[in-house]
């Protein structure tokens, strides 16, 4: 069995500072989970699409009800794969964890879009499957317990960028982040 997730939601800022600010989320105050965040690789391919592998390591929780012995480590690498296309203002993320796939695997994706009707909008469409190969019955209780964290998770994320938006909109206005402020 699998679980599923998806998610609308329009950011009030232009897709070029929600883009900015996907990359200068960590830290911030709705993130104390993410540990560390590295650039495996990033390069331009000849479309001009910027093409980024990163690194993520994040602690997360073990329900009580989950025997002890299976899992040393609640902390978890997750591997997030972006392509930002600027000529057509798309961003598309796509996020998966690299251990405890047995127990549970979590693949999300966001795209980023400026919104049609409104370009100082951009819209975020976020979608994810959960996955449990666990067995042992616990299975469907595994993959609920992952819904409801990432539901949970997923609000705290959109918190996050508004706190960092909030910031870019701040230096904006002091003229402190002048290649995005309007013409």
């Amino acid at each position: 069995m699998v679980k599923f997730y998806q998610h609308l939601f329009k950011y009030d800022y232009p897709w070029q500072n929600v883009t900015l600010a996907f990359w200068l989320r960590y830290p911030n105050p709705f993130a104390s989970h993410v540990l560390a965040v590295d650039v495996l690789d990033r390069y331009i391919d000849e479309n001009g699409v910027l093409k980024t592998t990163r690194l993520v390591l994040k602690k997360g929780k073990v329900p009580k009800w989950f025997p002890e012995h299976f899992l040393k480590s609640s902390e978890a690498f997750v591997i997030e794969e972006s392509e930002v296309d600027p000529k057509n203002k798309t961003m598309v993320t796509r996020t998966r964890n690299l251990n405890h796939v047995r127990i549970m695997q979590i693949v999300e994706t966001q795209t980023f879009t400026q919104h049609e009707q409104n370009p100082e909008l951009t819209s975020c469409k976020t979608e994810a499957r959960i996955i449990s190969k666990f067995g042992w019955g616990m299975t469907g209780r595994i993959e609920g317990f992952g819904q409801s964290t990432f539901i949970a998770n997923a609000a705290k994320a959109r918190k996050g960028m508004q706190h960092i938006l909030q910031m870019i909109r701040e230096k904006q206005s002091t003229n402190r982040v002048p290649f995005l402020n309007p013409a």
